[in-house]
């Protein structure tokens, strides 16, 4: 416990020094929330009782060959998933992120694994968001017929028992099965249109304080996905970023970077206490 109170402490200086800041997250930021971890087939069908009765890991349920053979169960999950996020209201780790960029005058980036837009509906600067994988609030066509992605605001009624959605939502120019605009398993038809642009808002960041004292504080990101360990290892090597890793099982990193085996919502109220 004493080596885990300087450790934050340690955090709390490095995010008092920076001069930009990266915020970098994964599944285990909405945990804090109430929204279910996917962590092993286990954690998924604790989530999803109704998909161990059919066989079925995360991986199987992500799958977009289901909107093409069954649509009303490709929509299953992801409208159920649709309804979840809509319902859920940030935890107060991402105001405490919103604070910190305000009071200490830091510019402010996000990159996230999430398709769940909880930074979005937390107030971030959505033009400061870089959603690595999609957004499930965001639509496109399943074929596509063309590159258009458009809002998400169908509605959802799902059958718990059978993971069946009715009605599905559709193209509104070709009038086939849309889908969500994520980057799913196995997935050949992604449009990346939107988070391309993202991307590109990210790397022009990046561009202007490649140079300054860059933290990045990584949250909940495991090694299931590895997606943003693996970004925010770059940015350590690439651009010499200073890296909090928060994480309750998986906190694990190389000095000079700073481990803190702790929840997302915990790690941050901690390091708050010593700012």
């Amino acid at each position: 416990m004493p080596e885990r109170i300087t450790t934050i402490k340690a955090a709390a200086e490095k995010l008092r020094r920076a001069k930009a800041l990266i915020i970098a997250t994964g599944a285990g930021m909405g945990v804090d929330s109430g929204l279910p971890d996917f962590r092993g087939d286990k954690g998924f069908w604790n989530a999803y009782p109704m998909y161990e009765r059919l066989g079925l890991n995360f991986y199987d349920a992500a799958n977009p060959i289901h909107f093409q053979r069954d649509p009303e169960f490709g929509w299953g999950f992801y409208g159920h998933r649709t309804n979840l996020y809509r319902e859920t209201a940030p935890h107060l780790g991402f105001h405490i992120l919103r604070q910190w960029g305000k009071e200490l005058n830091l510019p402010t980036f996000v990159v996230t694994s999430n398709v769940d837009g909880q930074f979005q509906k937390a107030g971030f600067d959505p033009t400061q968001i870089f959603e690595v994988h999609g957004s499930i609030h965001h639509l496109q066509c399943l074929r596509p017929c063309s590159q258009n992605i458009w809002d998400n605001h169908a509605e959802y009624n799902v059958d718990p028992e059978t993971m069946r959605c009715s009605p599905v939502p559709t193209c509104p120019h070709c009038s086939e099965t849309a889908r969500p605009n994520i980057l799913m398993f196995g997935d050949f038809s992604w449009i990346d249109a939107r988070t391309s642009m993202q991307e590109q808002h990210f790397r022009a960041f990046l561009g202007e304080y490649a140079d300054s004292d860059l933290l990045v504080l990584e949250l909940g990101a495991g090694t299931a996905v590895p997606t943003i360990r693996h970004l925010s290892n770059r940015l350590g090597s690439t651009y010499g970023a200073s890296i909090v890793r928060i994480n309750p099982r998986e906190a694990q990193i190389q000095a000079p970077h700073l481990s803190i085996a702790l929840g997302a919502l915990e790690g941050l109220e901690q390091i708050k206490q010593q700012m």
